[in-house]
């Protein structure tokens, strides 16, 4: 099973990015994903500083994939996703079905989680146009992991977001400038106020949900590092870590330990509790609610 960090989802400053992936060049990873998926107005880092970033941990040893923008808005995102495509050294992440045409049938590309595969047809579709490894939708469970992708011969490899707040929708309002009472196109960068996202909560002061920009994630943290067996039983090829501001590469060391099984799953659960963000759950893993939180020994524990 191979290792995976995913592009980074907030807005940081250069030199913090350009530190993260300095950092992340040493770090016991297979794969890493580059470039701005969430909003074109985050461009602190052009697209050329990310093909910089991808030479350099190309040269460490690291397999690099370039990610598609996710909410294509603009000419601008229009041209920036054909340089994408064409950039002609690096593999490409396909987040939207537009990405998917220019790359359809001249290089293989990874199907990213929101393209929303949710049936054999789809995956055998996009395989047929070129997709070497599809990400499955972030909600999807185990059981329908099975349904969609178990026991074929020519499936591509399977990547499952393991780790981190879990990307649940974009639009095309932006509600961190909202929070702030400002305008999408007059934002001030409020995005850079917060790390890993701007926490939003209940009346009751319960977790509810994180805002980052025009993307609304989970108020907890996806943590699948329980789960690894399970995972590898299931057939999974990869598995993603999302970064977050703090530990990210702790997390990675851990799940290398759990994935050459120098840990056992519930030994890394038990040590990674102190380097999250926010309390875990993996309640769709288990097709429940998503805050759920449930232990591999079947005890379950509800958000």
């Amino acid at each position: 099973m191979k290792l995976a960090l995913g592009p980074v989802l907030y807005y940081w400053d250069r030199d913090t990015m350009l530190g993260f992936y300095e950092e992340m060049a040493d770090a016991p990873v297979d794969i890493i994903y580059l470039g701005e998926t969430v909003c074109s107005r985050r461009h602190l880092l052009r697209l050329q500083d990310y093909l910089e970033i991808a030479q350099r941990l190309a040269a460490a040893g690291k397999e690099v994939v370039i990610a598609t923008q996710t909410l294509i808005e603009s000419e601008n995102d229009v041209k920036t996703l054909h340089r994408i495509v064409e950039n002609g050294n690096f593999r490409v992440e396909a987040n939207d079905m537009g990405a998917v045409r220019l790359l359809a049938n001249k290089v293989p590309f990874v199907a990213g989680s929101t393209l929303n595969i949710y049936n054999p047809q789809t995956l055998d579709l996009l395989a047929g146009l070129g997709a070497a490894r599809w990400v499955i939708p972030v909600e999807m469970s185990r059981e329908a992991l099975m349904a969609v992708g178990g026991g074929r011969e020519t499936s591509p490899e399977t990547e499952v977001f393991a780790y981190g707040k879990l990307p649940l929708a974009f639009s095309a309002r932006c509600f961190t400038a909202r929070h702030h009472n400002l305008q999408k196109d007059d934002c001030q960068f409020k995005c850079l106020d917060y790390e890993d996202g701007l926490a939003l909560k209940t009346r009751e002061g319960q977790p509810f949900l994180t805002l980052n920009g025009i993307q609304t994630q989970s108020a907890l943290v996806y943590n699948l590092i329980g789960e690894l067996d399970k995972l590898q039983e299931a057939g999974v090829d990869v598995v993603r870590v999302s970064p977050q501001a703090h530990h990210t590469g702790e997390i990675l060391r851990l799940f290398r330990e759990c994935i050459e099984q120098r840990l056992t799953p519930a030994q890394t659960l038990s040590q990674i509790e102190g380097l999250l963000p926010a309390a875990s759950c993996n309640g769709y893993w288990y097709g429940r609610p998503g805050l759920d939180f449930v232990r591999n020994d079947n005890s379950t524990a509800t958000a």
